[in-house]
């Protein structure tokens, strides 16, 4: 998907995509001119759609690169041509607006459908069977196999099939292309997903390191499990021939009070891997009415299916907390919403990550299913000394009257509770024309968390 970034691309990187682009299409134009002829009786000879030739892809372009990484063959290519055309030249698909002048409508065969503000013809996966195998049965079934959801199209999220009435033909389902699946094809690059609507996730990262992450041993232990699996997991599947015992994915819930290091913790495992972390926003996932909540997180689950992402629910027991007695209806679409959620993330391939405060709020059928279970407690004394130093140690901002060792031993904080009680301590020390953080300014910012926490110093 766009994400308002500067591209800039090299002149020859946009003249070898558009080139590549070019020539897929006249080659899907020559195929569908050819079809339609064979389908009225103005071309007798059923062999000229094989003598049309399949177009090289020996160039640099995204298109080619795309299509050898996904190892689409002529029809899967046809297939992936006729999803484009509307994005790229959309008079080419205007030869299929031809009307049936006895039923004074569109011909049914060749599918398609209407856009809201399009006006042309917005191809389904009954055009692309029709394209590829007339009205001939046997073909026709192998077209729609071309479309099943492990075949590469599908596999590789190339296209996606958009199904708006139920219990309709399957072959009715709209061809879609991503925005992001499109800028690769026109350009090469591969752009991160728009927060919105349609993508309920940011981005998260940290300018911190392992070195900023004070845990327990046995804590890190678990956490580097989790690194480790993500990459060798693939190894262990393949070459270890584990894939029978093992399912793809890994699926880990941290759980402690807030401010133990949860999310840094999940942000510092995408850094060692190289890998996206996207922290899921329950506030545009949940929805009151029915089914949205569903289809809220399949957008997320769907754009991650095949990338190296790891989702991270933050607060987690908002989506996936227990289930309960059926006693009405909301009840019962509840339970059906939470069962929704553990079947994909049981099937997704790819780290999920749950964070609560509270273990026990996490429906159990998804405690089971889980590889780690991480408990981040509150820092004891020596830890939160560690952390008191990690964040102001270095800073030479700390008045003569300052006893951090004091501090850590007297107050039972967790890392982002002494994270707002520095921060709170230098704004202090700032309004107060001061160079230096006073203890004063300190020990009224422990103050100020430990009233939010209702407690007392």
């Amino acid at each position: 998907m766009w994400n308002g970034a500067d591209t800039r691309l090299e002149p020859a990187t946009t003249a070898a995509s558009a080139d590549a682009l070019e020539r897929e299409l006249a080659w899907l134009e020559q195929v569908l001119q050819a079809r339609i002829g064979l389908h009225f009786g103005q071309q007798a000879d059923a062999g000229a759609l094989a003598r049309i030739p399949v177009p090289l892809l020996d160039d640099g372009s995204g298109y080619a690169g795309l299509v050898r990484e996904a190892g689409l063959d002529a029809d899967e290519r046809l297939v992936l041509a006729l999803a484009l055309a509307p994005h790229l030249r959309p008079q080419l698909l205007d030869i299929l607006c031809v009307r049936n002048s006895t039923l004074d409508r569109g011909f049914t065969e060749f599918g398609g459908c209407k856009g809201r503000a399009h006006t042309g013809f917005l191809p389904t996966a009954e055009t692309a069977a029709f394209m590829l195998a007339g009205e001939a049965l046997a073909p026709r079934f192998a077209a729609q196999q071309l479309l099943d959801e492990d075949r590469p199209l599908r596999r590789h999220r190339l296209l996606q099939l958009q199904h708006e009435a139920p219990g309709e033909p399957w072959l009715h389902a709209a061809l879609q292309v991503g925005r992001d699946v499109l800028q690769r094809l026109v350009t090469g690059e591969v752009r991160k997903p728009d927060y919105g609507s349609g993508f309920p996730a940011r981005r998260i990262g940290t300018r911190l390191g392992w070195d900023d992450l004070v845990l327990d041993a046995d804590v890190m232990e678990e956490v580097q499990s989790i690194v480790a699996w993500y990459r060798h997991g693939s190894r262990l599947l393949g070459e270890w021939q584990l894939d029978k015992a093992l399912k793809p994915g890994y699926r880990a819930l941290f759980f402690g009070p807030p401010g133990t290091g949860k999310t840094l913790t999940a942000t510092l495992i995408g850094q060692a891997v190289g890998a996206d972390v996207y922290r899921i926003d329950l506030s545009m996932v949940v929805s009151k009415y029915i089914g949205e909540t569903e289809k809220n997180l399949a957008q997320v689950f769907d754009q991650a299916q095949s990338r190296r992402w790891i989702l991270f629910f933050d607060e987690a027991d908002a989506l996936f907390g227990k289930r309960t007695a059926t006693s009405s209806s909301n009840d019962r679409y509840a339970n059906q919403e939470v069962s929704y959620l553990l079947q994909r993330v049981e099937d997704f391939p790819g780290t999920v990550i749950l964070a609560t405060n509270l273990k026990a709020n996490i429906d159990e059928a998804f405690a089971r299913r889980f590889q780690s279970l991480v408990q981040f407690p509150m820092p004891d004394a020596e830890q939160r000394l560690r952390l008191w130093h990690g964040m102001l140690g270095h800073t030479g901002r700390l008045h003569a009257d300052v006893d951090l060792a004091a501090l850590a031993d007297r107050h039972v904080l967790s890392g982002g509770a002494i994270a707002n009680v520095v921060r709170s301590g230098a704004l202090a020390a700032l309004q107060g024309a001061r160079e230096r953080i006073g203890a004063d300014d300190l020990r009224k910012g422990i103050a100020k968390e430990l009233r939010k926490e209702g407690r007392t110093a």
